[in-house]
């Protein structure tokens, strides 16, 4: 099937699309079993008899995954639930050995959210409940099929938003900004390669200004942004396409071909009644307190887009400085106790986005993983500030700090790459530039302002570097009258 391409029509069509994104909670055991919640061991290592279904086995909820949820509904401005409890949502397939999943079907954890947008526009959650992971399938393509159920159990949380998205563009921010902050609640790693973050899409189209929504597709299991917005697109381009021919969108699961880019069926839609929905007799209704809800409240760190826009108002900082810094938590972390030493803040972040992220990524580290202080930093930008080092000594500083706590100032004075910032130092050596480079005087006595840059460079070499290119600049101009 090749990319559908509308054929021209009056009709102008507009996307509905909704989101459900399924993100693996960090807790220490399973949702209802004490079987180790981990990552990266070898199959059906991490599973116990409840994780594979076996006979008298019985489910007891995990309290750390509620109050993991409990930190994402108070992060998306969400109600929190006083009384909530878990349904069986039956289904076979291998990967699910008991033959049903335990979720919350009409009583969820958290709902009536919201998730603002860089542009102002808020998309509505309607819901985030808890639920337990299945396995996972891998098909070789021939006559046989494994399954690997140490994923089988993990706790699940799934965030249902409205269909308040109008374009894939729009739906790729909404899953990135929701993304950054549920790392910044420290709920989950996301690692969409590991699947600890998945998402299905619904998509749908109807004429502009029609208010009912049109018939959609459901997308599934898609684990990239960027699989995400091509996906969408192509549902869009292929609804418009039928619909402009005459016919009618079929309500169906779709699957995301990487390789030929283009969606597929995989089976018609199910409703809710096709899973057989029913309270789960093993589980106890659950009553979370506003003690609780309150003691997880204060757990809760500044929102990103809330630090964005208080580092937008410090000195220099622009849009796009804050937008790299709050990208990670702990970079945000760093640069502000770094500020609190330099008291530059377009300074610290240049030191920190260019310096040492290029470090950093020569070295294979995350910020965590540099080694240096924040405040060792800071200090070392203030170094550069104060004329004491210069930029190319301050990176050897850098260097010479990376993994160590060591004094940026003695290092300085340990690799001899101080700045001089004397005049009465500096005035001989550019008397000696200036004598020995008399066109270049002539030049900058005509008003070519730039010439003066061969003088300064004259200095440096004779300085090793070391001179303070701003004092140089100063006694040429003094010196020229």
């Amino acid at each position: 099937m090749t990319d559908p391409q509308p054929p021209a029509s009056g009709i102008e069509y507009e996307p509905v699309i909704g989101i459900e994104v399924h993100v693996q909670l960090r807790t220490h055991s399973k949702m209802f079993t004490p079987a180790p919640n981990t990552y990266g061991e070898g199959p059906n290592t991490k599973t116990d008899p409840y994780t594979l279904g076996l006979p008298g086995t019985l489910p007891v909820a995990n309290k750390e995954a509620f109050t993991l949820a409990i930190r994402v509904g108070l992060g998306l401005d969400a109600e929190i639930a006083s009384y909530t409890k878990f349904d069986r949502k039956n289904y076979f397939y291998p990967d699910l050995p008991k033959g049903y999943q335990i979720s919350q079907m009409d009583l969820p954890v958290t709902s009536n959210g919201k998730l603002p947008l860089a542009n102002g526009k808020v998309i509505r959650i309607n819901r985030a409940h808890l639920e337990e992971d299945a396995g996972k399938a891998m098909h070789t393509g021939g006559d046989a099929s494994f399954v690997d159920l140490n994923r089988a159990g993990i706790p699940l949380l799934e965030i249902v938003s409205e269909a308040d998205m109008r374009s894939a563009p729009e739906a790729v921010e909404y899953l990135e900004r929701l993304k950054l902050l549920l790392r910044y609640l420290d709920v989950s790693d996301c690692d969409m390669e590991k699947g600890s973050l998945r998402c299905d899409v619904n998509v749908s189209i109807r004429p502009k200004g029609m208010e009912a929504f049109g018939t959609r597709t459901e997308i599934k299991n898609l684990n990239s942004f960027k699989a995400a917005e091509k996906a969408i697109g192509f549902e869009i381009r292929r609804h418009t396409s039928v619909l402009q021919a005459g016919d009618e969108v079929v309500q169906a699961t779709m699957l995301w071909d990487e390789d030929k880019e283009q969606t597929r069926v995989m089976r018609t839609k199910e409703e809710s009644a096709d899973y057989r929905y029913f309270p789960d007799p093993d589980l106890p209704p659950h009553h979370i307190s506003e003690s609780w809800v309150e003691e997880v409240r204060a757990t809760i760190p500044e929102l990103p887009w809330i630090r964005a826009a208080r580092l937008r108002s410090l000195d220099g900082i622009t849009e796009y400085d804050a937008g790299v810094l709050i990208q990670d938590r702990a970079v945000a972390d760093f640069f502000e106790r770094a500020l609190a030493v330099s008291g530059d803040a377009k300074a610290t972040c240049n030191w920190i986005t260019s310096e040492l992220f290029g470090v950093m990524k020569e070295r294979g580290h995350d910020i965590t993983g540099c080694g240096i202080p924040p405040e060792r930093l800071g200090e070392l930008v203030r170094l550069v500030k104060d004329g004491i080092v210069g930029s190319g000594g301050g990176k050897k500083v850098l260097h010479a700090m990376y993994g160590t706590d060591k004094d940026p100032a003695a290092l300085v004075e340990e690799l001899g790459v101080g700045q001089i910032s004397d005049e009465g130092a500096l005035e001989a050596i550019v008397r000696q530039a200036l004598e020995a480079n008399p066109d270049t005087v002539s030049d900058i006595k005509a008003g070519k302002k730039k010439a003066a840059g061969a003088i300064v460079g004259w200095v440096m070499k004779e300085t090793k570097g070391s001179a303070n290119p701003g004092t140089v600049n100063k006694l040429i101009r003094q010196l020229l009258g």
